[in-house]
């Protein structure tokens, strides 16, 4: 059947301007880094990304590494532009990354301009692109020079094969100058996709006020903090969960008692919002406007919907986030 995206998609979706940029993303963002892959099933993924993009999220972050195998999550895509999604790429945020391990020998990662380059090409192929809106530099190299590597995000711009650039895991001082090369080339950067959640909060200490002092928005990965946030391991580890399987990213270790006591607790608070645990670690990632998007991952529709969702309830009382903040620091 052919799709046609739901009329009223933008009706109920809030859009936040990234830093001092024109760029607006959806408060909640889809990300491909899992379950869209070649070891996936196609139509599995196909259904989440028409129903993520009926429900306003119009932003679709992706690397070069993402599968399973490396690449096909770029490919996946790639096919949807080119079918489903082919009338609506204009309205659409397509971004990808550049950084991590992708192919052997010396040029297959890091930050050099051989390697952003080279991956920014090979990314547009699967995709089937002519550019991308935001390209990050996916994690800082210890061995490039910062100048070399923003040349090369500046170049790319010039080129014309991203609209935008960004960075992500970049620590604080790590930002700061990078944002200032960037500027005297005449390419800022316009977002920073960091990892941030209530039991991850490393972004407080220092880098949100560097975002907001050089005009960067900002985008949290891992909201949920490995699903760990939601009502998933309330009761112990389940047999189809995450923290079961042979996942290198959640393991079992990660669910201990001290961690989950304040789950229960936080998600006791979560019920009387109105809300499932899951929807309230987004709305407080997104809480007082100093993050631009919460990026999720998702295996199935209704994990969409939820986190959607989670963008209607009541703004948190001080005394719920002072709670919040008890809850954590216990």
């Amino acid at each position: 059947m052919t799709y046609s995206a739901h009329s009223s998609r933008y009706d109920a979706m809030t859009y936040n301007r990234s830093g001092n940029s024109g760029l607006k993303l959806p408060a909640i963002s889809l990300g491909l880094w899992h379950n869209f892959g070649g070891i996936d099933t196609f139509e599995n993924g196909r259904t989440m990304l028409r129903k993520a993009f009926d429900l306003g999220i119009t932003h679709f972050d992706l690397a070069n590494n993402y599968g399973p195998p490396p690449g096909s999550a770029e490919e996946m895509f790639g096919n949807m532009l080119k079918g489903d999604f082919a009338a609506y790429r204009d309205e659409m945020i397509i971004s990808t990354k550049a950084g991590y391990y992708m192919w052997p020998g010396p040029y297959g990662e890091w930050g050099s301009k051989k390697n952003l380059i080279a991956s920014l090409d090979q990314s547009l192929k699967r995709m089937q692109v002519d550019y991308v809106d935001i390209f990050y530099h996916h994690r800082p190299d210890p061995n490039t020079p910062l100048e070399e590597t923003m040349a090369a995000l500046h170049q790319i711009v010039q080129q014309g094969k991203a609209l935008y650039v960004g960075l992500s895991n970049y620590k604080p001082e790590e930002t700061k100058e990078a944002s200032r090369i960037l500027k005297r080339l005449g390419t800022p950067c316009v977002i920073h996709q960091p990892s941030y959640s209530m039991m991850n909060r490393w972004i407080e200490e220092g880098l949100q006020d560097v975002l907001d002092e050089e005009g960067i928005g900002s985008i949290a990965f891992s909201p949920l903090f490995k699903g760990i946030l939601t009502d998933r391991y309330l009761n112990g580890i389940a047999p189809d969960s995450r923290a079961a399987s042979s996942s290198v990213f959640l393991k079992e270790s990660d669910i201990n008692e001290e961690r989950i006591s304040k789950v229960r607790l936080l998600n006791e608070l979560a019920a009387q919002r109105g809300q499932k645990m899951s929807q309230m670690a987004l709305a407080w990632v997104l809480r007082g406007g100093r993050v631009t998007s919460a990026l999720i991952g998702a295996s199935k529709v209704s994990q969409i919907e939820d986190a959607v969702d989670a963008l209607k309830a009541p703004l948190f009382t001080q005394e719920e986030l002072d709670r919040i903040d008890a809850i954590l620091n216990a």
